[in-house]
C-alpha cells in the first residue's frame, strides 16, 4: 500500500482497534486462475502470534478455499471510515485557490497466509463467536444455540473456516496531515455538518489525530 510517511501508522494497538471496528474485511488470495476476493467478518485474535491472527469462514461453495495457492501470502484489507474531501472546505481557498479534491480515509492491510479448514467444532466456535460480537448491541440477541441443533450442524458443512496468523501489517491514516492546521479544522467542521455516510467516523479520526499532533508539538 503507497503510504507517504504523514499518513504511516505502524502502532500495534491503534492498527488492531481499526480491525476491530471494521465490520466486513476483504480477503484476497492467488489462485491458479489469478486473485480472488471475499467480503467477510473476521475475528481479531489480538495475542495469538506477534501481530494477532483473523479468523472466520467462507461458503465451502466458494472455490477460494480449494484454489489458493497454499505457499502465497494473503491480503487483508480492512477499509475504515472515508469521506470526499472538498477543497471548498480549506482555508487556502480562500488564501490562494490552490486546492483540489482528496480523499480521507483510514484503511489496514494484514498479511499473511490463509489456512483453510473444516473441523466442525472448530467452526462452531468461529459461528458462536461472531454471532455473539455481532449481537452484543442488540436487546434481544440470537444465539447459535436459539436454532435446532441439527440445523446449526447442516449449515456448518456448508462452510469451511479460514485462519491467517497476521504475519506483517500496514497502517494508512489519510486525514488532512500534510495540510495546514485551519485546512484540517476547516474539513472537521464540514463533515460534521455534513453528516452523511461515514463522515462522522473521519471527523472523528481527525480530531484523534489533532490531539496526537498538538502532544507532539508539546515539550
Amino acid at each position: 500500500m503507497y503510504t507517504p510517511h504523514q499518513f504511516d501508522e505502524s502502532r500495534l494497538p491503534v492498527l488492531h482497534e481499526a480491525i476491530r471496528r471494521t465490520r466486513l474485511a476483504t480477503l484476497v488470495t492467488m489462485t491458479r486462475d489469478g486473485l480472488v476476493a471475499t467480503h467477510l467478518p473476521l475475528l481479531l485474535d489480538p495475542d495469538r502470534g506477534p501481530n494477532g491472527t483473523l479468523t472466520g469462514h467462507v461458503a465451502r461453495a466458494n472455490f477460494q478455499w480449494r484454489d489458493s495457492v497454499p505457499d502465497a501470502d494473503a491480503l487483508v484489507i480492512f477499509l475504515g471510515p472515508e469521506a470526499y474531501i472538498s477543497p471548498s472546505w480549506y482555508a487556502t481557498k480562500r488564501e490562494t485557490g490552490k486546492v483540489v479534491p482528496t480523499w480521507n480515509y483510514i484503511a489496514v492491510h494484514a498479511y499473511g497466509r490463509a489456512e483453510f479448514f473444516d473441523d466442525a467444532e472448530r467452526l462452531r466456535a468461529i459461528v458462536t463467536r461472531l454471532t455473539d460480537a455481532h449481537e452484543a448491541a442488540s436487546a434481544t440477541p440470537w444465539r447459535v444455540t436459539d436454532a435446532p441443533p441439527r440445523y446449526i450442524d447442516l449449515e456448518l458443512k456448508a462452510i469451511v473456516g479460514v485462519e491467517v496468523p497476521i504475519r506483517h501489517l500496514d497502517g494508512k491514516w489519510k486525514l488532512n496531515q500534510n495540510r495546514q492546521a485551519a485546512d484540517r479544522h476547516g474539513v472537521i467542521d464540514a463533515l460534521e455538518a455534513r453528516d452523511e455516510n461515514t463522515d462522522a467516523g473521519v471527523a472523528q479520526a481527525m480530531r484523534e489525530v489533532e490531539a496526537k499532533l498538538e502532544r507532539d508539538r508539546t515539550p
